[in-house]
């Protein structure tokens, strides 16, 4: 039988879903990854599908509670597991909609590598039933017990060196986080941060490179926490990065997310390796020095800009991204001017924009001066229009220009659909550019995960728009 995977949320998620399906196609299941919609058909021969959930917003905890409903529906015969963020804060609430339903709190997630052994002898043994076996779950192996039920829970067990729907390689380096932002349930959520060891680091980095990865992505929650034990010490993110660099020849390295704070001397020293990829992904919030103390936050808006400074001094034109929040309880109009002057200042090539939504145990919850969410949300208009004109710069800045890029699988087409004759190919450049290539099959032999140099030829403004995954037109370059 069948098992299928939904995720939603962050690339951390992706990562350990993809780690966990993994292990079923190692048991001889057959993954299905692709999300369900309400268009899709029953699907009678799936035995478990398993939910990872993101609870970041209300929003996202929406979606969450849609898909289950609707994996219910599409998959009458599975098993729901559903795990992540959202599973570790509501629990009851998710076991109550529905007897197929199994609760696997995102703390003890990496219990999921457990789950296709137990299935297979479920099946081998004709002894599977969809409610019995959830219920099983739920009072067995998907219980923390603080370790006295023999299981040890580890944060990285949910690891992989090969991927079955991304063609760049990731590995998640730290998880969990120490901070308490007054309007962040993730660590409640994911707990205290926790981190890969030195070693494993490496040498999972070395062995991506023996087996052609182009590009490897480390991943975290809070990457500015990391501390890798590293013989008789402990590491930080820099340190572990240069030795990365020291212990490879030609894999490059891309960093998902950084707080401001991280951009030091140092890590500024380490990234001016050229194979360390032009794109970073600072964690912002607010270009408001008072809203920022309100959140939490332990730094201002001019540790910010400094940080997007230093990174433009050793990087040529690198793409600067941020988060801001809208609408956080207490911001004024010129709260909010400061976050888009703070943008443009930067020089952020893109924007991820998100009206203040309250979470349950938070501080944030309970303060007044509530921003109502009309203003927050045309506030988050008004950056989200900045945000795309930025972008169009920065793709107008790179036009003629040579970069190198991984090759991806072709998700969806603004450009060629229906060319006959012409192939497709999506690829990311070094710098986090999303293109589509128009190439003779014939004449191009490449597949996913092939590194390739490609020229920008200009942008697409149905994916910008529309938020796709294609962003501009490239064509490949081939060396003579």
């Amino acid at each position: 039988m069948n098992i299928r995977f939904e995720t939603t949320g962050c690339r951390l998620n992706q990562i350990e879903s993809e780690s966990a399906a993994k292990k079923f196609v190692d048991e001889g299941f057959e993954v299905f990854l692709e999300p369900l919609t309400a268009k899709s058909a029953i699907d009678e021969n799936t035995a478990l599908c398993i939910i990872n959930t993101c609870a970041v917003t209300q929003k996202a905890e929406q979606k969450d509670r849609r898909i289950i409903r609707l994996v219910l529906e599409k998959c009458p015969n599975a098993v729901v597991v559903v795990t992540g963020c959202y599973a570790q804060l509501s629990p009851d609430y998710i076991r109550e909609m529905g007897n197929r339903v199994a609760c696997l709190p995102g703390q003890i997630k990496s219990r999921l590598a457990s789950v296709p052994s137990l299935l297979l002898k479920k099946l081998s043994a004709n002894d599977f039933e969809p409610v019995a076996f959830a219920k099983e779950l739920n009072s067995s192996l998907f219980v923390r017990n603080d370790g006295k039920d023999g299981i040890s829970e580890n944060a990285f067990a949910l690891s992989t060196d090969s991927f079955l729907a991304h063609s760049r390689s990731s590995i998640k380096i730290q998880d969990g986080c120490n901070n308490r932002c007054s309007y962040c349930t993730i660590n409640a959520a994911r707990g205290h941060s926790v981190s890969l060891d030195v070693q494993t680091v490496i040498d999972r980095v070395v062995q991506l490179e023996k087996a052609g990865q182009a590009e490897v992505v480390f991943t975290s929650v809070n990457i500015g926490q990391y501390r890798g034990k590293y013989g008789e010490e402990y590491l930080d993110f820099a340190h572990l990065l240069n030795l990365c660099l020291e212990k490879t020849e030609k894999i490059s390295m891309r960093i998902s997310s950084l707080y401001p704070e991280v951009v030091d001397d140092y890590f500024c020293q380490v990234i001016k390796n050229p194979r360390v990829r032009p794109h970073f992904h600072i964690s912002v919030q607010s270009g408001s020095d008072a809203v920022l103390k309100a959140m939490a936050r332990r730094y201002l808006s001019k540790d910010v800009l400094e940080a997007c400074n230093k990174i433009k001094a050793v990087k040529d034109n690198p793409f600067l991204a941020c988060d801001i929040i809208t609408g956080f309880p207490g911001e004024t109009e010129k709260d909010f001017e400061d976050s888009m002057t703070l943008c443009k200042n930067c020089g952020f090539a893109w924007v991820h924009v998100f009206p203040f939504s309250a979470r349950p145990g938070t501080v944030a919850f309970s303060m007044k001066q509530k921003v109502p969410q009309s203003v927050s949300g045309e506030r988050a208009a008004r950056l989200n229009e900045w945000a795309a004109e930025s972008k169009r710069n920065y793709i107008d800045s790179c036009r003629g220009k040579v970069f190198d890029a991984v090759l991806e699988t072709v998700k969806k087409s603004y450009l060629f659909a229906g060319n006959s004759g012409k192939a497709v190919y999506h690829a990311v450049t070094e710098n986090f550019l999303h293109c589509e290539i128009e190439a003779d099959s014939s004449a191009v032999n490449v597949k996913p995960g092939t590194k390739v140099k490609l020229r920008i030829l200009g942008q697409v403004e149905q994916g910008l728009k529309k938020g796709g995954e294609t962003e501009c037109r490239a064509e490949f370059v081939f060396d003579k």
